[in-house]
C-alpha cells in the first residue's frame, strides 16, 4: 500500500467560472508556453481575446487559454498543472474509512491500487464506488483526484 500526503487539488479543478478565471498576460504566457511580448502581440493582432481592468490591464479568459491549447495549470482540468507523468485513471471499487483516514481502493484496468487519503480529502472529492478517479503516482506518493 501507498501512502499520500492529505494534499488536495479540487481547487484547480472548479476554478474554471470563479472571478479568478481571467488570467494576466504574464500567466497566459505561462500557461500556453511563450513569452509574455508574444502575448502581448497577440493580444493587438486580435489573435488572442481579452477583456480590460478598469486600469487598463488586459485579463484573458480561461476560455482563451483553452482555445489555444494551453496548460491546464491555467484550470481547464487540474491534472496538466501537476509535474508528475504517472497518471493513471480508474474506478473507485472501495472505499473504507477508519478515523481520520480514508482506504481508496480503485480498480485500473484490472489492477487493484490502493491509497490512503485523508477522509476529509474522501469526503471533499466526493468519492464512492463507481466514481472515476485518477492515482498520481509519484515515486513513492500517490494522491488520488476525482475524474469528472
Amino acid at each position: 500500500m501507498i501512502r499520500i500526503e492529505p494534499y488536495i487539488l479540487v481547487g484547480l479543478m472548479r476554478r474554471t467560472e470563479s472571478p479568478r478565471a481571467r488570467l494576466t498576460p504574464a500567466e497566459a504566457a505561462a500557461a500556453l508556453g511563450v513569452s509574455y511580448p508574444t502575448v502581448k502581440q497577440w493580444i493587438y493582432r486580435k489573435k488572442l481575446r481579452s477583456t480590460r481592468t478598469p486600469g487598463g490591464h488586459h485579463r484573458i479568459p480561461l476560455s482563451e487559454i483553452r482555445r489555444l491549447g494551453g496548460s491546464a495549470a491555467a484550470g481547464a482540468t487540474g491534472l496538466d498543472a501537476i509535474s508528475g507523468r504517472n497518471k493513471l485513471l480508474g474506478t473507485v471499487s472501495r472505499i473504507r474509512v477508519s478515523g481520520l483516514l480514508a482506504e481508496v481502493t480503485l480498480d485500473v484496468a484490472g489492477q487493484k491500487l490502493t491509497a490512503i487519503i485523508t477522509k476529509s480529502a474522501a469526503t471533499d472529492l466526493r468519492l464512492k464506488p463507481g466514481s472515476p478517479a485518477y492515482a498520481l503516482i509519484k515515486a513513492t506518493e500517490v494522491m488520488v483526484i476525482r475524474a469528472g
